[in-house]
């Protein structure tokens, strides 16, 4: 009895991914939600305006819906109501999703920090500061001149968002490095260097991280000691720096870790060994969503090809296309028969998840306005209406600022009760039901 006693506490004190609300829905990334969301769409049940573009996604626990925006706040919120309970402020704009654990929330600040605030109050209880937080930047980047610059990449909209596993937060950071700090007191646990920006999210399945870096290099960390297991390197490309790096982050499932590149591909990769399983080829359209995974099947967006796809997760081929008619950066979201996605034209898509068939969408106000008339009379992106100003490297910000205009979905949707929730460029969180 003795015996049997001790075999049971030592696997209650085994290092697991401890229960959490956090990017993706869990810390596999694996994008699924245990309960069914709307099957037709009633309308907004809430709103919020955060005061600046979301970029960042919804998490949500006991009740509180936790969200980040570019104005420097992060917000909590009543569930059901959507009213405030607290805000926290930072000194630069949140494009980290929170990680929630143990009481204590814990984000990616834009200012360079891993922040862990009280759940209940919003009140620091400490912070970690990395060496510095920066965008990934190239010279000649996407062939945008001059070319003799190092210029930033409009298009790395994210931070990494952190993951909590064995007592430990883990995160990337634009400083090149991947950091696992104690959870409790924020004292660094070790760090690992990556060849370039880190605002992949990691990934943790059985004592191992995953993440990819900018670089274009994807490692496996040992959890506990920072060691590297096993690296793979995806595509390079010297000249323009258009079709390389990890956005994506990875998914992790069944031995299989699922990753998007911005290298135009789609990874299966065995997670014990780093062996290539399969790659799907996307047509040089990067792929920067987190891939969500079940029931044998890989669900994934498109940026200029402006797909959702569904692939076969032992083989890699393609079961449907759904037309998403603008850029796909949000990562789905995988809940009773559908998939929830957002798009770059501002709708958010519920497709069925076993053939791609459409069920409904919601299209934001400021996308149903258009005020720079950017898309065509059925939602697509008109190239017209984002033709250069500057002809030089200024004009990534320009369309950033256009797909403000349109309210476009980057955000990941979350499904809880029977609601999604997801944010918006136009500032606000909706809660639809």
């Amino acid at each position: 009895m003795k015996d049997a006693a001790a075999v049971a506490l030592l696997l209650l004190a085994a290092p697991a991914a401890q229960a959490q609300g956090t990017f993706h829905g869990d810390a596999t990334r694996s994008g699924v939600y245990a309960s069914a969301g709307p099957a037709q769409l009633h309308g907004v049940k809430w709103s919020f305006d955060t005061g600046g573009p979301v970029f960042s996604s919804p998490v949500l626990a006991d009740g509180v819906v936790f969200i980040a925006s570019a104005s420097g706040n992060l917000f909590a919120l009543d569930r059901d109501s959507g009213k405030e309970r607290w805000k926290f402020t930072s000194r630069q704009p949140i494009a980290s999703t929170p990680a929630v654990a143990g009481g204590t929330l814990y984000f990616v600040s834009s200012a360079g920090s891993l922040v862990a605030l009280d759940v209940a109050t919003g009140k620091p209880r400490w912070a970690f500061a990395v060496e510095y937080e920066r965008r990934f930047e190239a010279k000649g980047l996407h062939g945008y001149g001059p070319a003799g610059q190092t210029m930033p990449d409009a298009w790395d909209v994210f931070t990494s968002s952190p993951v909590i596993a064995q007592d430990k937060v883990f995160f990337g950071s634009g400083d090149g490095n991947v950091y696992a700090v104690d959870a409790e007191s924020g004292v660094l646990e070790w760090k690992f260097p990556m060849r370039d920006v880190v605002h992949a999210s990691p990934a943790y399945a059985d004592g191992t991280i995953f993440v990819g870096s900018w670089g274009g290099d994807f490692q496996a960390l040992d959890a506990a000691t920072g060691r590297p297991k096993w690296l793979f390197q995806a595509g390079e490309d010297p000249a323009l720096h258009n079709q390389v790096g990890f956005q994506s982050s990875a998914a992790v499932v069944d031995g299989v870790v699922y990753v998007g590149c911005r290298d135009a591909h789609v990874y299966a990769l065995d997670a014990k060994s780093g062996r290539k399983r399969w790659d799907y080829p996307t047509s040089k359209s990067w792929v920067n969503g987190t891939p969500a995974v079940r029931d044998g099947v890989v669900y994934v967006g498109t940026s200029d090809s402006s797909r959702f796809m569904a692939l076969d997760a032992k083989t890699g081929r393609l079961k449907f296309n759904v037309d998403a008619r603008a850029y796909v950066f949000s990562s789905a979201a995988l809940a009773g028969d559908l998939a929830y996605f957002g798009s770059h034209n501002g709708k958010l898509y519920a497709v069925d998840a076993r053939d791609g068939r459409l069920a409904w969408e919601f299209q934001t106000d400021a996308s149903k306005a258009d005020p720079l008339h950017l898309l065509t009379a059925d939602d697509r992106l008109d190239p017209a209406g984002f033709a250069p100003v500057f002809r030089d490297f200024q004009d990534m910000y320009i369309d950033l600022y256009r797909f403000r205009s349109l309210g476009a979905i980057l955000s990941s949707p979350v499904v809880d009760a029977g609601i999604v929730y997801v944010g918006s460029l136009d500032g606000r969180l909706y809660a639809l039901h």
